[in-house]
């Protein structure tokens, strides 16, 4: 790629850990390219995470989620033609590999690179792509999201690029605050959740205030029991994405399930122990600062077992140590 000025156009529409873990790649962009400009395609839910980020032109949110539920053809209609009158773009890349991700490419204008049949998580998907990447899908979902896109543009990858990373997302204001631990409770699946029993267990055994992050009315329930039933626990407040950026960007440590919430901390270099049941570290960028616990079960990566459970087999005393150990770094 020689355009030093090169329109480029990101496709991640979900998860929000997926799209946590993407982000990263606008800093190596702009790195090698400080006059990109740099549109990111993403699931409307998860768009204001990505909002006013320096390092995008713009954000275009995609109403998959509503598309599916209301079946409307008036807003089939409408995001077909909001696509359509996109610029034409240099590079088209998509980052996601699913059928979904890759129909939203066909409406848009230039070359489109994805992953390749073996590489994408849906094989189909190659189908619509000019040019694609080999990158084996048992590695690190962080390093095939930078990979894909630094493929695409003729970045050599460098493990450098995502070790030596600034903070993913800016922050509105710094705060002065007490020392406290956040603790993601909840999960898109009940198997990815640790048990609200040993997160009151674990409240207690931990040396600052836990407060407990939540995004739906049964996780809120399970604050209130959890809070209930330890003396150590405090309900955080319902918060946007970029209220949660900012909150955990702020705790000294953040302890959670295998969900986006906890991924903010890696994202912003702040410490964080992620706990795996059915899936494992291949879902994170383990660092000193950024460690995990694995349940006692094998783990397929390429075919999930969502009925395995065994996240509540990890002693809760076990993650207090880590959890002292990261706290005295």
């Amino acid at each position: 790629m020689k355009n030093p000025h090169p329109r480029i156009a990101i496709v991640r529409l979900s998860a929000l850990g997926d799209i946590i873990n993407t982000a990263v790649v606008l800093q190596i962009i702009h790195h090698h390219y400080p006059h990109a400009v740099v549109d990111w395609f993403v699931e409307e839910a998860f768009a204001p995470i990505l909002e006013s980020h320096p390092l995008l032109h713009a954000v275009i949110p995609i109403p998959l989620k509503r598309l599916k539920k209301t079946k409307s053809f008036a807003l089939l209609r409408k995001t077909i033609a909001t696509l359509r009158a996109c610029e034409r773009y240099d590079h088209i890349i998509d980052a996601q590999g699913l059928l979904k991700s890759a129909l939203i490419t066909a409406f848009l204008k230039g070359s489109v690179h994805g992953f390749d049949r073996k590489s994408a998580r849906e094989g189909v998907a190659a189908w619509f792509y000019r040019t694609t990447s080999t990158i084996p899908y048992d590695i690190s979902v962080i390093r095939r999201n930078v990979m894909v896109i630094t493929d695409a543009l003729g970045i050599p990858f460098e493990e450098a690029m995502i070790a030596t990373k600034t903070p993913v997302f800016p922050l509105d204001v710094l705060l002065q605050s007490d020392p406290k631990i956040a603790l993601v409770i909840g999960a898109s699946r009940a198997s990815k959740c640790y048990p609200k029993e040993h997160f009151a267990l674990l409240c207690d055994l931990l040396p600052y205030p836990c407060h407990l992050v939540w995004g739906s009315s049964h996780e809120y329930e399970d604050a209130q029991w959890i809070a209930h039933h330890s003396h150590n626990a405090l309900i955080a407040p319902q918060m946007g994405l970029k209220e949660l950026v900012t909150f955990i960007a702020h705790c000294d440590l953040t302890i959670g399930n295998d969900t986006g919430p906890t991924h903010i901390a890696w994202a912003m270099n702040r410490p964080s122990l992620t706990l795996f049941g059915p899936t494992n570290e291949r879902m994170i960028y383990p660092t000193h600062i950024n460690r995990f616990i694995n349940s006692p079960s094998e783990v397929n990566i390429f075919k999930i077992n969502h009925n395995d459970f065994s996240i509540s087999a990890i002693d809760p005393h076990s993650i207090a140590t880590y959890a002292k150990e990261l706290l005295s770094c």
